[in-house]
């Protein structure tokens, strides 16, 4: 019996074995089977020129909106500055009206003022003052342009070159003078002094200026920083002119422009030019004499206004009994 049970035992063991084993060998070749499966590389091939193609479609298209894109982004600048353009030339023609409105405003205020002090002025004037006032009359002339008679061939500016002077009135003192020559378009000869007799141009003491265009171009270039020392009195520019330029048969013209007196008798200065801008036998005087008179000093308060009432009237009586006139601006800017 227990022989039997062993051998029953072996046989078992060996069938199983072998079932084991054929199943392994199955499920052997079933990987081995499935590792091994054919690739098919031809349709991938494929699938990827396609598929790039597809990108590089795609690129080209990207591209074609992105120019869209900025030709728009472009437009849209371009019409950004332009509003912007329009806006500036806008805002500088709102300012340019503001200016221009400020600055007939301030003349308007200024010309009210200066009336205002001249007819405070008017009533402090001085006994030596009152006197020349009264025997003021206003020279009368056909040939005139704006009051001034311009029939001379000879012209000669006696300017005051104080610190008042340039330092305040300087562009319209340049302005007036380009002006005034503008008024003689041909003249025999020029000539420009301080009020102290000194000459513009050395070069030229004693002697006409020749009037030509280069020329009248130095005079105006000259006149621009032409700063020497001045007393504010315009005698012995005026007596130094006469006494230097006059010759019978010259018509001659003086414009002094000036700010300020600060001589001490108006009545001095007059009887001294009458003597030697006498009258010839005709009555007429060897040289004219204009005057310019810039308000500086009426931008000051009233008490400091006194030598610019003087200059005023000094200039007045002395054009009136000089064959001249004279001209009271309303502004020195």
């Amino acid at each position: 019996m227990k022989r039997r049970t062993r051998e029953v035992e072996g046989m078992s063991l060996s069938f199983l074995d072998v079932i084991s084993c054929g199943f392994g060998a199955l499920i052997l070749l079933l990987v081995l089977t499935k590792v091994f499966d054919p690739v098919i590389f031809d349709e991938t091939i494929e699938d990827l020129d396609g598929y790039l193609a597809q990108l590089e479609q795609t690129l080209l298209e990207l591209k074609g909106e992105t120019r869209d894109l900025n030709r728009d982004l472009l437009r849209r600048e371009d019409l950004q500055t332009e509003k912007v353009d329009a806006l500036t030339r806008l805002e500088t023609e709102q300012q340019a009206l503001k200016n221009a409105t400020s600055e007939e405003a301030l003349a308007a205020a200024s010309k009210a003022a200066i009336k205002a002090q001249l007819a405070r002025a008017k009533q402090t004037l001085t006994e030596e003052m009152q006197q020349l006032l009264k025997g003021y009359q206003k020279a009368a002339d056909d040939n005139v342009i704006g009051g001034i008679p311009v029939d001379s061939e000879y012209v000669i500016f006696i300017i005051d070159t104080s610190g008042s002077m340039f330092s305040y009135a300087w562009p319209m003192v340049v302005q007036k003078l380009s002006e005034t020559l503008e008024v003689y378009p041909n003249l025999k000869g020029i000539q420009v002094m301080n009020d102290m007799g000194n000459y513009m141009f050395a070069q030229y003491a004693g002697q006409w200026i020749p009037d030509t265009p280069a020329r009248r171009r130095a005079i105006i270039s000259r006149l621009r920083d032409w700063n020497v020392f001045s007393n504010s009195s315009p005698v012995e520019g005026i007596t130094k002119a006469i006494a230097t330029f006059y010759r019978p048969g010259r018509k001659i013209s003086l414009y002094v422009f000036g700010d300020e007196f600060t001589g001490r008798s108006i009545q001095q200065v007059i009887e001294t030019v009458d003597r030697i801008n006498r009258r010839d036998d005709a009555g007429n005087r060897l040289v004219r004499i204009h005057g310019v008179g810039f308000p500086v000093q009426f931008a000051n308060p009233p008490q400091y206004q006194d030598t610019g009432i003087k200059f005023a009237i000094l200039m007045r009586q002395l054009c009136a009994e000089n064959d001249g006139t004279f001209v009271a601006l309303n502004r020195f800017r």
